[in-house]
Parts: C-alpha cells; sequence; structure tokens
C-alpha cells in the first residue's frame, strides 16, 4: 500500500501497487512483513502533517517479520528468525547525541516508512542493528504494537521519572496508553492511576486494565497529579494535564506533533511551583531491547484489531475518528 500523494485520509490517498523486491545491503536484511501495527504517525504522514522524505513512499513502523534474506556482512539473524522493526531506521552512531545513547535525536537518523519503505508492503530492507528479536510469548499480531506504542510509551515512563505511590495521570487511551498502563501497574503497583479519555468505550478499556478513575480532559480528578503523560494529538489536554498537577509535578508528551496548538498558560497558574513540562522524541535502540524483555515478564497483554493490508485506509480513518478499541494491526503475510 503506497502512498503516493498527501490527502484527507478519507480520500483513501494509500494505493495497492507492485513493486519489486528489494535487495539487502552489506549490513541490512531483507524481511518478509507479516504484520504492521498502524500509528498514529501514519495518518500524519498520509495527511501532510509530517513530510515524507520521498513520495511515493511505504508506511509502517511497527513491523513484525521474518527474515527472508541477509547482506554479505549481516550476520546477527537467522533465515526464518522472527524479528521487529520500530520507528528508528539508523542513526549514524558518530554524533555527541548517539555517544550519549541518545540518538532519537541525532541529526542524521533516518525514521522507518518515512525515510525508507515500511511495513505496508510484503518485503523490506533494515539495517540489521535496528532489528530486534520478539519474545516468543506474543503472537505477531500481539506483538506489532509493542514496536512503538509500546516502546514509546516505555521511554515515557523512563523520562516520567516515577515513584512507586505517586499518582499518575494518562491523557488519552489509545494504543499506547493501553500498554503503558500495564507497565505501571507492574512497577508501581502503590500508585493509582487517572485516565483521561474521550470516549465511553476507552474509559471502560482504562477500568478493565486498573483504572483508579476515568474521566475527560479538563474534568477534576479525585486529587492532583504527581506525574502525567499526555498521549492525545490536542494541544488543549498540554494546558489541562499542567492544571491538574501538583506542586513539583511533572507531565511527559507522548507526541511526535500536536495537530492543534497548545493554548496559551498563565504561567501562575500552569507553570509556577516548579511544575515541569518534556517532550518525548522518538525512540532509541535502548528502549526497545529494555522493553521488550519486560512486556514479557509482566507480561503485556495488547488489545488489537486486526486489517487485511488492502484496508490500511479504512484502519487509519477508524483511528482518526477514535472508532478503535486501543491498536490497529494490518495483516501483510500468513
Amino acid at each position: 500500500m503506497v502512498l503516493n500523494r498527501t490527502s484527507r485520509i478519507e480520500e483513501r490517498p494509500l494505493q495497492e501497487a507492485d513493486l519489486a523486491v528489494p535487495l539487502p545491503s552489506e549490513n541490512q536484511i531483507l524481511v518478509r512483513t507479516l504484520v504492521c501495527g498502524v500509528c498514529h504517525t501514519d495518518l500524519d504522514e498520509a495527511e501532510g502533517r509530517l513530510t515524507p522524505a520521498k513520495l511515493p513512499i511505504v508506511l509502517g513502523h511497527q513491523v513484525v517479520a521474518v527474515v527472508a534474506d541477509r547482506g554479505k556482512a549481516a550476520g546477527k539473524f537467522k533465515t526464518g528468525e522472527r524479528v521487529g522493526i520500530t520507528w528508528l531506521y539508523s542513526a549514524c552512531g558518530k554524533c555527541s547525541f548517539c555517544q550519549a545513547g541518545n540518538e532519537n535525536l541525532c541529526d542524521a537518523a533516518r525514521w522507518t516508512g518515512k525515510d525508507a519503505d515500511g511495513g505496508y508492503a510484503e518485503y523490506m530492507v533494515v539495517p540489521e542493528d535496528f532489528a530486534y528479536r520478539i519474545p516468543e510469548g506474543f503472537s505477531d499480531a500481539e506483538a506489532a504494537p509493542l514496536l512503538c506504542a509500546g516502546v514509546i510509551g516505555y521511554r515515557s515512563l523512563r523520562l516520567a521519572d516515577i515513584a512507586d505511590g505517586q499518582i499518575i495521570g494518562l491523557f488519552g487511551f489509545g494504543a499506547s496508553a493501553h500498554i503503558v498502563i500495564q507497565i505501571i501497574r507492574y512497577k508501581f503497583p502503590n500508585s493509582p492511576v487517572f485516565v483521561f479519555t474521550k470516549t465511553a468505550e476507552h474509559a471502560k478499556l482504562a477500568e478493565s486494565l486498573g483504572a483508579a478513575w476515568t474521566g475527560r480532559s479538563g474534568d477534576q480528578p479525585p486529587a492532583k497529579l504527581n506525574r502525567a503523560m499526555d498521549f492525545t494529538p490536542a494541544g488543549e489536554c498540554v494546558r489541562d494535564a499542567m492544571a491538574a498537577l501538583e506542586k513539583g509535578g511533572r507531565l511527559v508528551i507522548n507526541a511526535i506533533r500536536k495537530e492543534t496548538p497548545v493554548p496559551a498558560m498563565d504561567y501562575a497558574k500552569y507553570l509556577w511551583q516548579e511544575k515541569e513540562l518534556k517532550s518525548v522524541a522518538n525512540v532509541t535502540r535502548q528502549d526497545a531491547e529494555e522493553f521488550l524483555p519486560l512486556a514479557a515478564q509482566i507480561p503485556i497483554m495488547p488489545t488489537v484489531e486486526e486489517f487485511p493490508l488492502a484496508d490500511a485506509n479504512e484502519a487509519l480513518i477508524r483511528m482518526k475518528h477514535s472508532k478503535l478499541r486501543a491498536a490497529a494491526v494490518l495483516r501483510v503475510c500468513k
């Protein structure tokens, strides 16, 4: 499913196409895609809020695949081994950010499905050092959302710097947040989680996963939040979360971009008293390498809806209009 032009997703800009099977270069592997998760970033690319590096482009960066071939210097994986591929396609490895373990900030980083063709296709290539073994306990469809929604959610938790017993707020409850709450309940069992969401179905799912309270963004929670994470595309949720923070609290924004601007915030009301506001920028290999074994240990149980690859536009439309229960996955190959 190729994106040839950007437009409203309702115009179904993704089109079926026959492409040549790519050849792996020296340090790359060729993989045969089994499933690929659907991400809000894919929607942003399709609608032009995040400009792809090239058009046409094959979207998709939550890729579960099997190794089909290897470049001459690639020896990390065996042919037939199941691997996962994330948003981070490659990084230079030499700049100050990479040397400090922050390759997500590398100016030369390339992104799967944006700078290089991704997983909305039967085959793709990737540098072998940017592919990951997937624990056996997960089906292909269950593993897909772990590779973006899960990994970036894990990074958000790291940046939130939570201590057990602190009150935690989650704004938005889709693919990433429904995984994050499971990590919180495992790592911080004494921390109540308050979930702010706009649909009754998402509130019901949050309660089933252990939320102590659910409401809408802007509602007054039962207590002030020590830590909060914002998973929404709405700028006003930043203001609402800052208003709900306790003194000395921290908000981490788990989003590459916002569809609507962050409203003006009065300093004394929203930012004073040593409140902190921090963004999450993409993911690193360390995030994936740490999170995937943890996901198996907990174990994380993703809620997924599966679509055939040909229905990629429909899956993105349902995501845009909050019609998905949690995570969407495209079935590419059996």
